[in-house]
């Protein structure tokens, strides 16, 4: 058995041996959520998520180890940059063992949210295989340090194991559909986004570039979610005005 099998090995038990918790969700969602608590506890980690970005803008969390982390994972999305973007983007992994390096200019408005909210490194994965791109695993630390090489095999193997789920998952999902447990987390967040990207632009007179914008701004103002704004803006429990900022 080569190391590259010895990983693999391990980690897939890990994932298998992870107790599922009350309120998981069934096929793909439940089993990434255990792979982010497998690699949360493997890596030494304080959280890890994995969220999924795909052709057509499609973006959303697919999981995470705890749920304090969802909002860390899900305000890349609202601030339009962060590990997971950039892992996605570079077709690479991203490590930042310490925050206070370089991570406050390269993310300047994500960097010191996470360290305001005890984060002091992390490390991102891209999820691909080929030329597909799937999204990232996100793995967050409550003290500055690299990975050591075995962390590292073992964070890619992590890593790997996802693309499979998804991959899987999808396989076995209707035509056109997301894979199976995704769709509400995934796929209807974005098509709310989108209605909800529309809804702005015709209040304030602005296009869709700026509306989007408009809703990232405030949901980093309110701590929010941008899934959570767009699905008010949509209810019509938040509209927006000329007269906002």
């Amino acid at each position: 058995m080569t190391i590259v099998d010895e990983f693999l090995a391990r980690v897939t038990g890990l994932v298998a041996d992870e107790p599922a918790r009350p309120g998981d969700r069934q096929g793909v969602a439940g089993i990434l959520r255990r792979l982010c608590s497998a690699a949360e506890r493997a890596l030494s980690a304080s959280g890890a998520g994995v969220s999924v970005l795909a052709g057509g803008g499609m973006r959303g969390v697919a999981a995470v180890s705890e749920p304090a982390y969802e909002l860390l994972e899900e305000l890349q999305f609202s601030l339009g940059e962060g590990p997971c973007l950039d892992a996605f983007a570079g077709r690479q992994p991203v490590l930042v063992p310490d925050l206070s390096d370089g991570a406050m200019v390269r993310w300047p408005g994500y960097a010191p949210a996470l360290h305001g909210r005890g984060v002091r490194a992390v490390f991102a994965f891209p999820l691909q295989i080929g030329s597909a791109r799937l999204g990232a695993l996100d793995v967050f630390r409550a003290r500055t340090g690299s990975l050591t090489d075995d962390e590292f095999r073992e964070a890619l193997t992590f890593a790997d194991i996802a693309v499979t789920t998804l991959l899987d998952g999808q396989a076995r999902a209707a035509p056109g559909a997301a894979a199976d447990g995704l769709d509400d987390e995934v796929v209807g967040q974005r098509a709310e986004l989108f209605q909800a990207q529309g809804m702005v632009a015709v209040q304030l007179g602005i296009s869709l570039v700026d509306a989007l914008a408009r809703l990232r701004a405030y949901a980093y103002a309110e701590d929010r979610a941008l899934g959570d704004v767009a699905r008010d803006v949509v209810a019509r429990r938040v509209a927006f005005d000329s007269g906002q900022s």
